[in-house]
């Protein structure tokens, strides 16, 4: 129990304070206030005798924020600046008065304006040292998307080590002050020291040794952490005979050897996947002629578990030296690309180290690592977990071996132009009006083509992946954020050209132009300037959003069908199965839609229905795919649960069954991809450092067993159910057909075979 004034105030200066970290100045105690430091609050309370005692021992001052818009404690010197460009972090002695953990928000201001800010998740709990950096500093500075889980012991001390973004003058530092975001009821914290100390023992020891030599989180315990060799190997034995077994009970009677459903109603067979609607649900259909539900996984490889190791060997606690066993598995590159992915991450290039593979041949006793043996025990995990699908970022291998179903992506890359929407994150826009990028294109499918245009396996073709097709953000400026970026390019940039021609042929000159937009334009030559910035779209002036979103819609088209035509005509057969948006206009969607045989969107939220509106895609009337969801915990080694994060592994079977259970509700919804087959590594994985654990098994390559029986549990029912909708489907056209009307099969899947409404056939586009 905390103690309060009266009572504690003789205490006050008898009992023990917390000796003060090593390094530290002290610039003002909340318990002992002097007139060294001016302290003021906005919707805050800080009565002057409010100390107490905690169980620990510790004296500290209660500061309470109450519900406003952002309540805040200031502290800034008495007069002048502190000089703080000899420090490296301010100190907060801290701890959150509630039963659980707040969320505060630390700004630290210089005097020329500029701030460094840092977000705190406070937990419940002891009192710790908390330390904000005066430089930019976060997990990605040191390689990785999230850092080890805080607070530490440093010391014998609680220490939290915040992450701070942005940049201040530290020789200037004229206030500090700690707020939190709309609290919709009074949350208190409780304060002994503010100043400032040395940050770098602390974040050596907070990422020092962080990984072991299976490349395991050195920070935490759980279930299926491995300690020997003799582990792994009994556990893979184990696994085997519990795959076999699961394998033997797989209804193969119900099912194609693609994986569709045969009990049922059957479709035309095409000899190649297609789609098809019947009775207002969209179906993929097997080259049997079997409705099919994809049920997929993402990066099935095992070439994607590498971690950078150079320039932070000191975070491995066991890496192998040479001519030791498994030195074998270092290797090199460089992820250094200057998108936004890789925007504030060090470490992004240089020597790796590969513990997964290692862990494979501790596992499996074979002299390095055996691709063959991989890909048969994969392929019979994903079976036997339910899966039917190969996904995206896959090992070529498995798709050659004639058992599951799979798609490819189309990495279209050429030195066309690009146009920046300020997301970037994976670079540029493409140029879909320059010829390089039809070039690009060409050479892209063929290559694709070549091994896959006549595989009845190959589901289809991906168009690209996660394109910036939006900005950051949910304002005009953001939604519009292709047409404003190609507007500020020079005019050698094709898209810029097409931009300025709309408007020419629309307009005839500057003076109508002015007029529609509401600006001065004296030249039209001021358009073809780099850095030109449009108007806002506003209610005066409606010709701004209607041009741009023309340009948008036309931007897409051209991307589309270009991608759409060179598919045509090499690869005939198979799908085009949209880009996999992770943002999105309505224009590239309708565009995929007007182009594509299958819409797709990468979707981290708890259901589909949270991730866009069906309705609007219903009016659109293509088939959806997910191609990359997931949920994740915080508590299986890797630091990072994804987007949608859940409190605790246990959780995370529910969640699957729940994200699956909605897709199965929508109708357009013809298959969900979970992202990924593996957790990545700890300290980040090679691309763009993160290290997430949502994974179908960890880095040791043991599977997470309680989730795994899970996912399975939802993967068969899911066929199961898709089976009976397509019987109703089949009830509903015979009876249909009976009563004089027409088959409900759309588009041309009833009459050759393959295809769907929208103007192209599903074999044929």
């Amino acid at each position: 129990m905390i103690r309060t004034l009266p009572a504690l105030f003789a205490l006050l200066f008898a009992a023990p304070l917390i000796a003060a970290p090593a390094g530290q100045q002290t610039l003002f105690n909340f318990v002992r206030p002097a007139d060294v430091v001016k302290v003021a609050t906005q919707d805050a309370s800080l009565p002057q005798y409010n100390a107490e005692q905690t169980p620990e021992g510790e004296v500290l001052r209660r500061i309470t924020f109450n519900p406003a818009a952002e309540p805040s404690l200031v502290l800034s010197p008495q007069s002048g600046a502190w000089d703080w460009s000899q420090s490296g972090a301010v100190s907060l002695r801290i701890q959150s008065a509630m039963d659980w953990a707040l969320t505060l928000y630390v700004k630290v201001q210089s005097n020329d304006g500029r701030t460094l800010t840092s977000r705190i998740d406070l937990p419940a709990g002891p009192a710790q040292t908390l330390l904000i950096p005066l430089q930019a500093n976060s997990a990605l500075s040191q390689g990785m998307k999230a850092g080890p889980p805080m607070p530490i012991t440093v010391d014998g001390q609680r220490v939290l080590l915040a992450s701070s973004a942005g940049e201040i003058d530290r020789s200037q530092v004229v206030s500090v002050s700690v707020s939190m975001l709309n609290p919709n009821v009074a949350q208190s914290i409780l304060l002994e020291r503010f100043g400032v100390q040395d940050v770098e023992p602390v974040i050596k020891a907070a990422y020092s040794e962080l990984v072991d030599a299976y490349g395991q989180s050195t920070r935490a315990r759980w279930p299926e952490k491995v300690s020997s060799d003799e582990q792994l190997k009994a556990g893979a034995a184990r696994e085997q005979q519990q795959l076999q077994a699961w394998l033997a009970t797989r209804d193969k009677s119900s099912l194609d050897p693609y994986g569709g459903w045969n009990k049922g109603p059957a479709f035309t067979a095409s000899g190649f996947f297609r789609t098809e609607k019947r009775d207002g649900r969209w179906y993929l259909v097997t080259p049997q002629g079997h409705p099919f539900y994809s049920l997929g996984v993402n990066t099935v490889a095992a070439d994607n578990s590498q971690t950078y190791v150079a320039g932070r060997e000191w975070m491995f606690a066991a890496l192998p030296k040479a001519g030791e066993p498994f030195d074998k598995y270092y290797g090199s590159a460089d992820h250094r690309t200057g998108n936004g992915s890789g925007e504030g991450r060090s470490f992004g290039a240089g020597r790796w180290y590969d513990f997964y593979r290692a862990n494979l041949e501790r596992a499996y006793g074979t002299a390095g690592f055996d691709q063959k043996r991989w890909v048969n025990h994969t392929l019979d995990r994903l079976q036997a977990w339910g899966f039917n699908t190969v996904g995206n970022w896959s090992d070529p291998d498995l798709a050659t071996a004639d058992r599951v179903p799979y798609t490819l992506p189309l990495s279209i890359v050429g030195d066309y132009a690009s146009i920046s929407t300020g997301t970037d994150w994976w670079g540029g826009m493409p140029d879909p009006f320059d010829p390089r990028f039809a070039m690009a294109t060409e050479r892209a499918v063929a290559i694709a083509a070549r091994d896959h245009r006549d595989d009845p396996w190959l589901i289809g073709f991906f168009a690209d992946n996660e394109l910036a097709w939006a900005g950051p953000g949910d304002d005009p400026k953001a939604r519009y954020a292709l047409a404003y970026g190609t507007l500020r390019m020079t005019t050698d940039v094709p898209a810029k050209r097409a931009f300025l021609k709309q408007l020419r042929d629309k307009y005839r000159n500057e003076e109508g132009l002015s007029k529609a937009w509401g600006i001065e334009l004296t030249g039209w030559e001021l358009m073809e300037d780099p850095g030109f910035e449009p108007p806002m779209p506003n209610p005066a002036h409606p010709e701004i959003e209607a041009d741009f979103k023309y340009f948008q819609k036309t931007f897409a088209d051209a991307y589309f069908k270009t991608i759409s035509d060179s598919l045509k005509w090499h690869a005939p057969n198979q799908l085009l199965l949209g880009g996999r948006f992770a943002v999105s206009t309505p224009e590239a969607v309708a565009s995929c839609a007007q182009y594509c045989d299958v819409l797709s969107f990468n979707m981290y939220t708890l259901k589909p229905q949270d991730g866009y509106d069906f309705a609007a895609l219903r009016a659109l009337d293509k088939p959806v795919l997910i191609t990359e969801f997931n949920v994740g915990s915080a508590d299986r080694g890797p630091f990072w649960g994804g987007v949608t994060q859940l409190a605790r592994e246990e959780d995370r079977g529910a969640a699957y069954a729940n994200f699956l259970k909605q897709a199965m509700a929508e109708p357009s919804i013809v298959g969900v991809h979970w992202f990924q087959y593996l957790d990545q590594p700890v300290t980040g994985r090679l691309l763009d450092g993160e290290n997430g654990h949502f994974g179908l098994a960890g880095i040791t390559d043991v599977p997470f067993q309680g989730f795994v029986e899970s996912v399975r549990k939802s993967n068969l029912a899911a066929v199961e159910q898709l089976g009976k909708e397509a019987e109703k489907a089949n009830a509903a056209a015979a009876a249909q057909e009976k009563a004089g009307g027409r088959s409900a099969h759309d588009g041309k899947g009833a009459a050759q075979g393959a295809g769907h409404a929208g103007g192209h056939s599903g074999n044929g586009h």
